[in-house]
């Protein structure tokens, strides 16, 4: 797949709208953006400007440029880092250390300084992540050595700033804790996989950019949009190579297309994209489909043993401490359990949207119930397992009612029966929840406490995942109400719940938590009463930049719109209509 944002010249001329280095070095461009794959190879700083550089005056200036040039390409040829008999036009489609797929933002340092890093990771599978390539040699494209990635100053910036502000800001519950590694894990993946890396790198250039007040927010919005475009592509090209084969001779790898095609959604639906929302969905279900229907278990095992067999494959652990008593998870078996997570979030509120049973409601109550779940909401989204199992059972409630008024079976003393059910143990759990005290860290005088590092520490105050799931705890049973008996907004259980749902935001600290609860935001938004409405607009009028609010920004346009037609007749609607009438499937996770 050709991956370039410009157009490819075949012929020996040299283009006059390529790259002002190619023009120095009187070098024919493919004009390739942002970066052309000339000096991409030559890891060399490309120059594209409408302007003509300063430097370009004919004179002493111009020759001082070709000189550095010059002095830079022989300093990577001495590194290793240019394969001389490796021309551009056959380099690989995806590079690991290819910096024409990310825009760098200007940082102010040498774009020379390079951290070499040689990955000690297992490479004992075959490269799934890329469909298979050819190399200079004629070889398949593997990686069983341990070539050195090279990372420049400006990667590895971007790198640090994603895992220390994107990432918490993104998930700001997943606080894993140190002694297993913490999120280690996703650094290793940085490092080790190539497109995890680089979707890393897309999304960390906006909001550095952000970060920074870049002049051009719209732009690098656009290049970056474009490229995690192009990201899911070759996602998609690589699942096609995986279907190919059993998918157990690619586990690490196919764990890892699942981890980033995760990434990338979670990305464009916090900047307003929802234009992908389905196609991620379902190649990521797939994925984990295959997965655990191929883990070498009996076709009619349950699903907790296929899920154990999968983490066992991606076994053993990636590191251990030099005594040998204490051993990390795997890199990818990390990210398995952190991907299905938010994958069985976006199914099931993906089924309130579309009005159909959740894709992996057979894995619910093997996965997500008993006493230690395989899956934690909660430790990685705030929300704790059983409002989201019951928010399950509602969406099969109303999948089943509408495929029965369409053949004229609805039973409603049975529709009643199921709901009065799911309503019993959605009030039990919250009444058990409202009436615990605030939960708080144990101080245990351990390092990890001298360190601040413990386990709890997180940006999130300690009883804010009893807050938000009782949020959500709320919509669900607003989400049930419409289901069963319509919309009522002027309903009094209605209105107690949309009231309690505006209570207990208030109360979340940081504000920007809020998007954690777009979801539950919109349902009670959806039903609120017009002296409300202002109270809404508020909580998501203070977050800043709104550009990163992008779910809640979303949920306040379906508000709107469902509060300019307050007046208009009530028969037939319901929530999933609210949400329909954006065409794209609008994930609000």
């Amino acid at each position: 797949m050709d991956l370039s944002h410009g157009s490819r010249h075949n012929g020996t001329a040299r283009s006059f709208n390529g790259c002002w280095t190619c023009r120095l070095r009187r070098k024919k461009c493919d004009e390739r953006h942002p970066v052309c794959e000339t000096c991409a190879g030559l890891h060399i700083d490309c120059y594209y400007a409408q302007e003509k550089p300063e430097w370009m005056d004919g004179g002493a200036r111009q020759e001082e440029m070709a000189e550095r040039f010059k002095r830079k390409i022989k300093e990577h040829r001495h590194r290793g880092e240019i394969v001389e008999s490796l021309s551009v036009e056959h380099m690989p489609s995806i590079d690991p250390t290819n910096a024409a797929w990310t825009v760098l933002p200007h940082l102010d340092a040498p774009t020379d300084d390079v951290l070499r890093i040689t990955t000690d990771i297992r490479r004992d599978e075959p490269c799934p992540e890329v469909p298979a390539v050819q190399r200079h040699n004629g070889t398949t494209c593997s990686i069983t050595s341990k070539d050195p990635l090279v990372l420049g100053r400006s990667e590895i910036i971007l790198l640090m700033f994603c895992l220390e502000h994107v990432l918490p800001f993104l998930f700001p519950f997943y606080n894993p804790s140190p002694l297993h590694g913490g999120r280690a894990w996703i650094l290793e993946m940085m490092i080790g996989s190539p497109v995890f890396r680089q979707a890393t790198l897309c999304q960390s250039t906006y909001f550095f950019s952000l970060a920074q007040e870049t002049s051009n927010p719209d732009d690098v919005f656009e290049s970056v949009l474009k490229q995690t475009g192009d990201a899911f592509e070759v996602l998609g090209q690589s699942l096609q190579v995986i279907q190919g084969s059993s998918i157990t001779e690619h586990i690490h790898g196919a764990v890892r297309i699942m981890t980033s095609i995760m990434q990338v959604q979670r990305f464009e639906v916090s900047i307003s994209s929802f234009k992908n929302c389905q196609s991620h969905l379902n190649a990521a279900l797939t994925l984990f489909e295959q997965l655990l229907n191929s883990a070498g278990e009996a076709e009619n095992a349950c699903p907790s043993s296929k899920f154990h067999a999968v983490m066992s494959l991606l076994g053993p652990s990636s590191w251990r401490l030099p005594n040998q008593c204490i051993q990390g998870p795997r890199s990818e078996q990390a990210a398995f359990r952190f991907s299905v997570t938010l994958l069985m979030l976006d199914d099931i509120i993906a089924s309130t949207v579309l009005q159909e049973q959740p894709r992996l409601y057979e894995y619910h109550s093997s996965l997500l119930d008993g006493i230690e779940c395989l899956i934690n909401f909660e430790a990685v989204v705030g929300c704790q397992n059983w409002v989201l199992l019951n928010i399950s059972e509602v969406s099969v409630l109303d999948a089943r009612k509408h495929q029965c008024s369409r053949s004229g079976t609805l039973d409603v003393m049975e529709l009643v029966h199921r709901a009065t059910y799911i309503k019993a143990s959605l009030e039990a759990h919250l009444t058990k929840i409202e009436m615990e005290p605030a939960f708080l860290p144990k101080r245990t005088n351990s390092i990890l406490d001298v360190l601040g590092a413990d386990s709890q520490q997180s940006t999130v105050p300690a009883d804010q995942t009893s807050l938000v799931t009782r949020v959500w705890a709320h919509a669900a049973l607003l989400y049930l109400s419409v289901v069963v008996s319509g919309w009522q907004p002027a309903n009094n259980d209605v209105r107690y719940h949309v009231a309690r749902i505006l209570k207990l935001l208030s109360q979340i600290s940081p504000p920007a938590l809020l998007r954690t609860m777009a979801w539950p935001f919109s349902i009670a938004g959806c039903l609120a009463e017009s002296a409300q409405e202002t109270h809404f607009r508020e909580l998501v009028g203070v977050l800043e930049p709104s550009v990163v609010f992008g779910t809640l920004r979303k949920a306040l346009e379906i508000m709107e719109r469902v509060w300019q037609n307050r007046n208009a007749p009530a028969a037939g609607r319901d929530l999933a209509a609210c949400f329909k009438g954006e065409g794209d499937l609008v994930l609000l996770v």
